[in-house]
């Protein structure tokens, strides 16, 4: 199927400058043509779901998230007050209407598929609106289990913000812990510079090398807040425990050594359909978005390593396998599209 870019598309330095036109990104995604489909399909994590479909349409939004840059994500893009935050003045004349926007535009879509309870809850309390849950896929079957490892601590990232990297490398640097890191962004020079002889930064890796450093490293750190996470599921697809942040998909899809008792309790209980009954430990938490909670997580891994079993780590991450995505989410549109046939529009 063919492409079909918007006018942003052609805005010089529009790759690497996209934060800056964010306020464009309803207009631009407004002015695509959408006719003569009965069904439309988003995947939206930012305005997809904003495209206007006829009223006889059927439009399923699959939403990875609520717009983060203008809800609870904003502090974090956009940084702290100050007089100079030049970003953060003009997306602050620019928010609100953005809010207005995302939420009125939820009236051209006739169902949510949220990609995790954490999603699925934030649609429900920016929205007003439900959403099912389907988690993504991971390409389960190409990972293969490893039982060895050489030593080092492995991150899969982009350098945004909220992905947390700095803290990670102020752990590794106070630990002298071998830390290898495949990723890029707008924070690369920043980290960089704070990175100690023990941090080794490995750019952009295509998917056969992200799976080699996987089989090779001892544990992935994951210490951002995400609204699912595929690279827990990665590494754990090759056996590997993920020490992370415990909050956000992490609770979904990570059963931790050190659980918070009615944390464990809820999220367990919510991904048993989707990832089966098994109870192996598969990873470590730490509750705080601190250095120190970091290292005491590592620790804490540290002292626990033969708790883990790479058999069992991947055996729980098989239910996340593309098979099982394509018959869920397609199980999940052919209802919603009956659904919305049966209904006579007014």
């Amino acid at each position: 199927h063919p492409i079909i870019p918007s006018y942003l598309n052609a805005v010089p330095f529009a790759k690497s400058r996209y934060r800056y036109l964010l306020p464009f990104f309803p207009s631009a995604i407004q002015r695509l043509e959408i006719q003569q489909y009965d069904l439309v399909v988003s995947s939206s994590h930012c305005v997809a779901k904003g495209i206007r479909v006829p009223r006889e349409t059927c439009h399923i939004s699959y939403v990875h998230t609520p717009m983060r840059y203008i809800w609870d994500g904003f502090d974090t893009y956009f940084g702290n007050a100050g007089l100079w935050n030049f970003g953060r003045l003009g997306m602050g004349f620019f928010r609100a209407r953005l809010q207005e926007w995302d939420v009125e535009s939820n009236a051209h879509v006739s169902r949510f598929i949220a990609n995790s309870h954490n999603v699925s809850e934030r649609i429900t309390r920016q929205y007003g609106r439900s959403a099912c849950v389907v988690y993504p896929p991971v390409d389960w079957q190409a990972h293969q289990v490893s039982h060895r490892h050489e030593g080092f601590y492995l991150m899969v990232t982009a350098f945004a913000p909220y992905k947390k990297v700095d803290l990670a490398i102020a752990a590794a640097n106070e630990l002298e812990l071998p830390l290898k890191i495949i990723g890029q962004g707008q924070d690369e020079k920043r980290l960089r510079r704070m990175a100690g002889p023990t941090v080794e930064f490995l750019g952009w890796q295509p998917d056969h090398r992200v799976r080699d450093f996987y089989s090779r490293c001892l544990a992935v750190l994951f210490p951002g807040e995400e609204d699912f996470g595929i690279v827990p599921l990665e590494a754990m697809a090759t056996g590997k425990p993920v020490i992370a942040y415990g909050k956000g998909g992490a609770l979904e899809t990570i059963v931790p050594l050190n659980p918070l008792p009615k944390q464990g309790e809820k999220h367990l209980e919510r991904g048993a359909q989707t990832r089966g009954s098994h109870s192996g430990l598969t990873g470590v938490f730490h509750y705080e978005q601190s250095v120190q909670a970091i290292i005491e997580a590592i620790q804490l891994f540290k002292q626990h390593l033969t708790d883990f079993d790479p058999d069992a780590i991947r055996d729980h991450v098989e239910p996340f396998d593309r098979s099982h995505f394509k018959q869920q989410v397609q199980q999940v549109i052919m209802s919603a599209y009956h659904e919305f046939r049966r209904v006579p529009l007014c």
